[in-house]
């Protein structure tokens, strides 16, 4: 089936064997530094297995590889257009700029045919007011040339959602569109705040369930949840998969789309997440037609773009 992808992290993608080269590391080693285990404790822990990755992501040459390597990924999964997000300024380590790292990136991605992709820039939570700042001026720089938006991302338990209120003020003042990480490890008064900046994406964002009242306010006001199930459970922010909201929040009305998170870091894939999907949830082959088509609405591109990426999986779903 082809498919679309609005939630995917560049880091948490990467090819084991990669690191493993670019660090000269042994690749079980890498491999047990990258992938999540089944006893993974929450998103804290999670985030750890980003470490080796973004060491290994700190020249030009390594971030167009990296990036090129995970687009012939999600082109080989059917995927037909991506919006890929990172973090630049994890990657100025060595000296390169934010402009070298974005230009690097999208260089990386552009150069695989057959796959639309675009970058979604990340704020960090931790990060302090003028770091992120940088970032909302160089998504600003870049914006309709291969990045289509802003993002917060990290570790939301420890950094709240509230904290970062002047920043999206800014961003909105600069007319850079956002989505925003809310309602995965914290609460559903997380993804409250982040609508109330004007985000009408939420990254996870399935707390929702706690909240009739926020469920109809999301509802009533057509915002999309970029929904990674895998992910969900491997930081135990649900029990297991068949303790997950999605199917809830699917009947209730919510415009859902179904994403990986992290390729690598989940040990996952966009078609092994459908696959799962439809185990534990029963959702039908038109049911999945449904949430790329949200994808593809809820999209940072034009119109125009929009309407050719419907029309092709429109024709593959007829196929189907």
């Amino acid at each position: 089936m082809k498919k679309v992808e609005l939630h995917v992290h560049l880091d948490g993608s990467v090819r084991p064997n990669t690191v493993s080269k670019i660090l000269n590391l042994d690749l079980n080693y890498v491999k047990k530094n990258m992938v999540v285990e089944s006893n993974n404790e929450d998103l804290s822990c999670y985030l750890t297995k980003f470490e080796l990755p973004i060491k290994a992501m700190q020249t030009k040459d390594n971030l167009i590889r990296v990036a090129k390597e995970l687009a012939i990924d999600l082109k080989n999964d059917d995927v037909i257009y991506a919006e890929v997000r990172f973090a630049p300024q994890k990657h100025t380590l060595n000296g390169l700029s934010l402009d070298d790292v974005v230009l690097s990136v999208l260089e990386g991605l552009k150069s695989v045919s057959g796959i639309k992709t675009n970058l979604i820039l990340c704020m960090m939570r931790g990060d302090d007011f003028a770091k992120n700042k940088e970032v909302i001026d160089v998504c600003k720089k870049y914006l309709g040339n291969g990045v289509v938006a802003l993002d917060l991302a990290g570790d939301e338990k420890h950094f709240k959602t509230s904290d970062y209120k002047a920043l999206f003020e800014m961003a909105k003042k600069m007319n850079v569109p956002f989505t925003i990480h809310a309602g995965e490890a914290d609460n559903y008064k997380s993804v409250k705040d982040a609508i109330s900046f004007g985000a009408k994406r939420i990254g996870h964002g399935i707390s929702i369930i706690e909240n009739d009242d926020l469920i109809k306010e999301v509802i009533k006001n057509k915002i999309t949840l970029e929904v990674c199930p895998t992910s969900n459970v491997q930081t135990k922010v649900v029990r297991n998969y068949v303790d997950h909201p999605i199917k809830n929040l699917y009947e209730k009305g919510v415009l859902l789309t179904i994403n990986t998170d992290n390729n690598t870091v989940s040990n996952i894939t966009l078609s092994k997440e459908y696959e799962l999907l439809d185990k534990y949830f029963n959702f039908t082959k038109e049911d999945f037609y449904k949430f790329n088509l949200y994808a593809v609405n809820a999209s940072f591109i034009c119109g125009e773009e929009k309407k050719k990426l419907i029309n092709r999986l429109k024709e593959y779903y007829e196929k189907m």
